[in-house]
């Protein structure tokens, strides 16, 4: 036999077959192992065990007779590696499991299970969660249920007013609804009432448990979005959220006002919470509860109102800011009169028909009542809400309201204690100027055109934003319900001049190579001209006419420098200008010192540099205020901190002032609006005796007038306009105070001089930064240059130059129509020259109207976005 198939000497003992049987090794003593029990894999042959009575036995105490056996045993365990891994301490590798261990109370995971199958609950688990679950749920809502109480619409009717302080801390005025609320028993609240409620809101009132399942889950679904809550609740679930103090939108508060209804639901009867119910709604204009609403509206007794009246009021329940006809703009510009009284008509119709159709109404009496909309009676002044006060309470609530998520309704409950920015000092001194210009110079008992003359007025501290003077009108007791100094609809005609001559300043024009340009840059300022667009056309009308810019005069000033343009108000100059910067950088810059987007004009038409767009006086005040701080702006603000019961609320720190331009930029602008009082179109500001800036501003067929000048304590706008009454349209000012027209330099200068006077009465004259002046000069297209004088020797006279002014080098088509030359704002003030202007614009190009062109007035906030105090911040609104 060969070498290599010789066979190894067998160790005594029996070899590998005697270690698989357990039997003793050679007397040496030392056990037969399986390979892995002395350094070798651990699952080459099994799971080995060190211990010397178990050579070759599985964890479980089993004997494997085969290597194919122990390879068996060990993937049942989840393969030999896997197995052994995950297996238990105690168990795999050879080693014993021992007994089994204590039992636990929640068998997760699994014991005895291994891989995926550890992580699957049994079903005794889940079942016992489930019942676990559902009991503690049954548990939370009996505590719940008997915590809560039930409300009383007599604790709700316990008011209180709001106070309203002073800037120095003394108290302005207390104002709320203490006085103006009353509760009725069900048998003195109309039936038509009850229906109407009903069949508006809550049709299955009498057959439900009180509490709309759905509608609590669209609430919490809508809050975990981060969204607000929602309503459609039962008329059940309304009483109980007009009498829970708390208007926290937080699951906490609906789970109590889930609970709260449930009880009410089954220990009021359904008179007793319809009763509740109306007695606790907020219907508008202050007025909680029916016996209010109706002493409000129609002045009468509750019990006495109409079906007609009841769905009326009904109607408010739906929101009383879009459903009062006499408007809300002042809280949201789009609640007008106008849109209002359409809401509300059309509400009050759906109800009706409601109501007929739930049989609450016979034919008859649904023929009746739905054949005339019952208009309600206006607004009245309340108690202290005079003069104005009113104005300033009306501009601080708004500013609370939009900078703290207090609901109009919770306000008006009262309880808040409001520290506004207003001085009385200054607040009198404005109110008395108006009336003494007034007092001089308008006659509306015996002159027509005298008149619905209207003022409003707002004066602001630079680099602060503090409104500390506002003059709203002739008051609410005198049925002026509309604050002007925060109103738009009143076109600002050339007081928007100075953003054109920044932004060109700024970011010069189209052919300047981005540098900003001088004032002294010179304009062609004649009358009657063509528009060039920075590709060498000219602007057209709809029907492809040229269009053409007009100034009041017909003066050829020829080519002059934007400063002396802007001392004499001339349109020219200023139109193509803001056509060469770009009107969205004019837009730009207005928006920087503080203008609202949203009171601006939508069409950037070459009119749009001359004032068609409407901001509030409250705005424009605080936007030439950036001007008088070198270009800091600060957005204005009315209050400074509100208490509830005491304790502070958050949202009403000063706002910050950022710059908003190069102080260079802001300081020419200055120094240019200084010369408009010095030598132009507002010397009647020279009164004043200390330095001053501003700018007049006139706007299409006289329909307003304005001034807005400053100082560097204290920056002050005034318009003047005439107001139809009854759809709120502007009127024309021509033969108003005896004059053929009204300009900013009139009688807007006269209130802004006597007001100042008083207003910086003993106070230094710290005039104004020097500005450096703008080196580029770079005159518009067409402009001729200047010719070197030539040199003169002795035996030589100058000539003088009989060239005339330069005119356009365009010819123009034959003369345009009136409508065509001045459509919108054109008319301008008479300066100290002839042809001196400050007009707004004139025909707008491919623009069939322009804002503000006999518009009705509105508030001035921006949508929204924000406000200001309502409508002078916004921001908002808006706002």
């Amino acid at each position: 036999m060969s070498e290599h198939r010789r066979k190894p000497p067998q160790p005594q003992g029996g070899g590998r077959a005697a270690a698989r049987r357990g039997q003793p090794g050679p007397s040496s003593g030392r056990a037969g192992a399986p390979r892995g029990a002395n350094g070798a894999s651990s699952h080459s042959y099994g799971s080995g065990s060190h211990g010397p009575d178990s050579y070759g036995s599985g964890g479980d105490g089993r004997e494997y007779g085969s290597r194919a056996e122990a390879r068996r045993a060990a993937q049942r365990g989840g393969g030999r590696r896997r197995g052994a891994d995950n297996a238990p301490s105690g168990r795999g590798r050879g080693h014993d499991q021992g007994p089994p261990g204590k039992p636990r109370f929640i068998d997760y995971p699994r014991v005895g299970k291994y891989g995926w199958r550890r992580w699957v609950p049994s079903w005794r688990l889940v079942t016992g969660l489930g019942i676990g679950f559902v009991g503690s749920m049954v548990v939370m809502a009996g505590v719940g249920y008997a915590l809560v109480g039930i409300p009383s619409e007599n604790d709700a009717a316990k008011s209180q007013n709001n106070v309203y302080y002073w800037a120095d801390g003394s108290q302005m005025v207390a104002t709320g609804t203490g006085v103006n609320r009353q509760n009725l028993t069900i048998d003195k609240i109309p039936k038509a009432m009850q229906y109407a409620v009903i069949s508006a809101e809550n049709k299955s009132f009498y057959q439900d448990s009180g509490v709309d399942p759905m509608g609590i889950a669209r609430a919490f679904a809508n809050m975990a979005r981060g969204g607000q809550t929602q309503g459609g609740s039962t008329i059940t679930q309304q009483f109980v959220k007009n009498t829970y103090l708390s208007q926290d939108q937080t699951l906490t508060r609906k789970f109590t006002e889930m609970f709260i209804s449930v009880k009410v639901g089954t220990q009021r009867s359904k008179d007793e919470i319809m009763q509740g119910y109306l007695n606790t709604s907020y219907y508008g204009r202050g007025a909680y509860g029916i016996q209010a609403a109706a002493q409000t509206y129609y002045g009468k007794e509750a019990i006495d109102l109409n079906p007609s009246e009841c769905a009326f009021l009904a109607a408010l329940l739906k929101g009383p800011t879009y459903y009062d006809p006499a408007g809300n703009a002042d809280l949201d510009k789009s609640a007008t009169p106008e849109n209002n009284r359409k809401l509300s008509e059309g509400r009050w119709r759906w109800i009706l028909g409601e109501m007929h159709k739930d049989k609450r109404l016979s034919d008859s009496q649904y023929q009746t009542a739905v054949s005339k909309y019952p208009n309600p009676q206006g607004r009245k002044a309340t108690k202290g809400m005079t003069g104005q006060t009113s104005y300033m309470v009306d501009t601080a609530k708004k500013y609370v309201l939009n900078h703290s998520n207090i609901t109009e309704a919770k306000f008006d409950q009262g309880g808040y204690q409001i520290q506004t920015t207003f001085q009385k000092d200054k607040v009198e001194a404005l109110a008395a100027a108006v009336k003494k210009i007034q007092k001089s110079r308008l006659k509306p008992e015996t002159k027509e055109l005298d008149k619905y003359v209207q003022f409003g007025a707002a004066s602001v501290v630079p680099n602060d934003g503090a409104i500390v003077a506002l003059y709203g009108g002739d008051g609410y007791e005198n049925g002026h319900f509309t604050n002007n100094a925060d109103t738009s609809g009143v076109p600002v005609g050339s007081t928007w001049k100075p953003y054109v001559l920044a932004a060109a300043m700024q970011d010069g024009v189209y052919n300047s190579d981005g540098e900003g340009i001088s004032p002294l840059s010179k304009y062609n300022g004649n009358d009657h001209l063509k528009v060039r667009r920075p590709d060498g056309s000219f602007y057209l009308n709809k029907d492809n006419s040229f269009f053409f810019q007009a100034n009041e005069s017909e003066r050829p000033w020829g080519y002059i420098s934007l400063r002396k343009a802007m001392e004499q108000s001339i349109n020219t100059p200023f139109v193509q200008l803001g056509v060469d910067v770009g009107m969205t950088k004019v837009r730009d810059m207005a928006e920087s010192t503080g203008i609202l987007k949203g009171s601006m004009a939508k069409d950037l038409n070459p009119s749009f540099a001359i004032g068609t767009s409407t901001p509030s006086a409250i705005r424009m005040a605080d936007s030439y205020a950036t001007f008088a701080a070198s270009g800091k702006q600060a957005d204005p603000y009315s209050v400074t901190s509100v208490k509830f019961d005491g304790q502070p609320l958050p949202g009403f720190a000063k706002p910050r002032s950022k710059q908003a331009m190069d102080a260079n930029i802001a300081n020419n602008v200055t120094d240019v609006l200084e010369n408009v009082i010095q030598n132009g179109t507002a010397k009647g500001a020279l009164a004043l005796g200390r330095t001053a800036a501003g700018k007049t501003g006139t706007t299409d067929e006289n329909k307003s007038a304005w001034f807005v000048g400053y100082t560097q304590q204290l920056s002050t706008s005034v318009a003047m306009f005439r107001e139809n009454p009854e759809d709120h349209r502007l009127l024309s000012m021509n033969g108003t105070a005896g004059k053929d027209s009204i300009h900013g330099g009139d009688i807007p200068t006269s209130v802004w001089t006597e007001y100042m006077l008083a207003a910086l009465k003993g106070k230094n004259d710290p005039g104004f930064p020097d500005a450096v002046k703008i080196p580029k000069i770079h005159n518009e297209a067409g402009a001729p240059t200047p010719k070197p004088k030539p040199s003169v020797t002795p035996s030589e006279k100058p000539t003088e130059s009989s060239s005339p002014s330069p005119s356009l080098s365009t010819t123009a088509p034959p003369s345009p129509s009136e409508s065509e030359t001045c459509r919108f704002f054109c008319n301008d003030d008479g300066g100290t020259g002839p042809g001196g202007a400050d007009g707004g614009s004139s025909a707008s190009p491919t623009d069939s109207t322009s804002p503000g062109s006999g518009g009705v007035r509105g508030n001035a906030n921006g949508g929204a976005n924000g406000n200001d105090g309502g409508g002078f911040l916004g921001g908002q609104a808006g706002q």
